[in-house]
């Protein structure tokens, strides 16, 4: 790999904690946004959202859970740091995608689902928010400032399992909306949202044009007030 990958830690199925094997030469990742990434306490991964103490702060951000076209559950509201979103967790809490029901899922919804596994930490760190990816299956990921600026082309960065990324950097998404020069022509733009796909990615390198083609996607929406 180009740069070492983040402290890291997986939850077996036994409950106990152990380090990432970084001699396992099947972890392979070239984004250089794997560098510098901020600490992880290997036991931080809960949210505890619905606690009292939660309440009176305000949200950074909420998550929306896609299957292809169609969105499952309600919105999943973050008040602390850091949330895992799963399918399955031996312990800990968060945003489990595993208790949420759909009818008539397609075999190609429910295979992927499968995949998920551990999922997602999701963290908001002093430069930004970094999302580790601690299921077994690489995860794509898609945010403004990971585009390349004045450039049409959408940018999907693949995250292998065990690997971190800054899915949404402050200090560029402040000059990306200051900026005059910007052209949103194409459609829709939201400056504070990001994309995340399970598995399948999408976009010019893939059959999947557009994330509403992949079977579980994640729609982070990050709040003006962090």
């Amino acid at each position: 790999p180009e740069s070492p990958p983040p402290p890291y830690s997986r939850l077996s199925p036994s409950d106990e904690q152990k380090p990432l094997d970084l001699s396992d030469s099947t972890l392979s990742y070239t984004e250089t946004e794997a560098t510098n990434s901020p600490n992880v306490t290997p036991g931080d991964f809960s949210d505890a959202s619905t606690s009292p103490d939660a309440v009176k702060r305000s949200h950074w951000c909420n998550v929306a859970y896609w299957e292809h076209r169609t969105r499952v559950g309600r919105l999943y509201t973050v008040y602390e740091q850091s949330v895992s979103i799963f399918y399955d967790l031996p312990q800990g809490n968060g945003f489990c995608l595993g208790q949420l029901n759909l009818e008539n899922r397609s075999e190609t919804v429910r295979r992927t689902r499968s995949k998920i596994g551990y999922g997602i930490l999701l963290s908001k760190e002093p430069d930004g928010v970094w999302a580790y990816n601690r299921s077994e299956h690489p995860i794509f990921v898609n945010s403004p400032t990971l585009d390349i600026p004045n450039c049409r082309t959408l940018i999907v960065r693949k995250v292998m399992p065990g690997y971190s990324i800054k899915v949404f950097d402050y200090e560029k998404s402040c000059l990306l909306q200051h900026a005059s020069d910007l052209d949103y022509a194409d459609g829709p733009y939201d400056p504070n949202s990001v994309r995340i796909s399970f598995a399948k990615g999408w976009g010019p390198c893939y059959s999947r044009q557009f994330i509403t083609s992949c079977p579980c996607w994640l729609e982070i929406l990050l709040s003006n007030n962090r």
